[in-house]
């Protein structure tokens, strides 16, 4: 086995716990080898003065990350599943997904308010289309406004009263210790979450057996089954992770749940539906959602979303 393990992730305080529960797993289960983290700054960690979804393109979370596995800087990449393009390069993959933390969004609030007791006209922050468009389908009167930085970032911006109250992933919140900071998780049927939420996928390269064969005790079973279904959806639809694609997958004995969303910016109109199916056509269940959602008129708000974009 190698004695050294070199670790690539973001440079977030976020990401950093990530990479370093990773390296405290790897350690306790390779006694002796030596673990690096190398801090890796991608496009999304650049551009803070716009909207990712008007930024273009995928993988804005971990080009560079993968980058460096290609150049055999590091040897495996921690990203957060929700961040990773369904189409990577070729000669990497995805070879563990961790357990789910909680999946659900997270309101946190100003003063102490749940969502539906928010004042009229209240300003939410969310980097998200898919949060964006969820919420005004709850309460057209909510306004909208960009919110980009980590998570320190963000709670300053609410505290300083930038916003009413921001929306965040229960996982992050959870993982960084502030749990007690959370106001309100938003349930299911009010509010999907993002593909992959709250799992942790490690990538590798393909030639890198060894890389392989350490990370395997890291991917949960039914969680890789849910996450692929999901993935499965947002590819057929063509998404990245900034439209307004929900999907959660949930299991019930030999059966996986998909349940999946496709929203207008102005939240107006939902297309929303489930279907299930054996945890052996995972990948079958997720396109079979989508064309669901397609053939209701998801496919012309997608026309619409993939060339326009409304944040305040």
């Amino acid at each position: 086995m190698n004695k050294k393990i070199r670790i690539g992730t973001r440079g977030s305080q976020l990401a950093l716990w990530q990479a370093n529960w990773v390296k405290s797993k790897l350690l306790e289960w390779n006694p002796g080898i030596e673990i690096e983290i190398h801090k890796i700054k991608t496009t999304g960690d650049k551009i803070l003065d716009a909207p990712l979804s008007k930024v273009g393109g995928k993988g804005l979370f971990v080009k560079e990350i993968e980058e460096a596995l290609f150049d055999k800087k590091i040897d495996i990449a921690v990203h957060s599943m929700k961040d990773v393009p369904t189409d990577l390069p070729e000669g990497l993959s995805i070879s563990a997904i961790t357990e789910r933390e909680d999946p659900r969004d997270a309101l946190i609030s100003k003063d102490g308010l749940k969502l539906k007791e928010l004042k009229k006209g209240a300003k939410i922050g969310t980097s998200s289309l898919r949060r964006q468009v969820q919420l005004l389908n709850f309460r057209e009167d909510f306004k909208i406004y960009q919110l980009r930085g980590n998570l320190n970032t963000r709670m300053k911006k609410l505290s300083a009263g930038d916003f009413d109250a921001i929306m965040l992933a229960a996982a992050g919140v959870k993982r960084m210790g502030w749990k007690d900071k959370i106001t309100e998780y938003l349930p299911y049927d009010i509010f999907l979450p993002a593909i992959g939420q709250g799992a942790l996928g490690i990538e590798i390269r393909d030639s890198d057996r060894e890389a392989g064969k350490i990370v395997e005790r890291f991917n949960h079973r039914e969680t890789s089954l849910c996450v692929r279904a999901e993935r499965s959806f947002l590819e057929r639809l063509e998404g990245g992770c900034q439209v307004p694609i929900a999907a959660f997958g949930m299991i019930n004995g030999n059966t996986i749940k998909l349940e999946g969303l496709v929203g207008s910016i102005d939240g107006k109109i939902l297309y929303r539906d489930t279907e299930t199916d054996g945890e052996n056509r995972v990948e079958e269940l997720g396109v079979r959602l989508a064309e669901k959602l397609l053939n209701m008129g998801a496919d012309k708000i997608l026309k619409e979303v993939y060339g326009n974009s409304v944040f305040l």
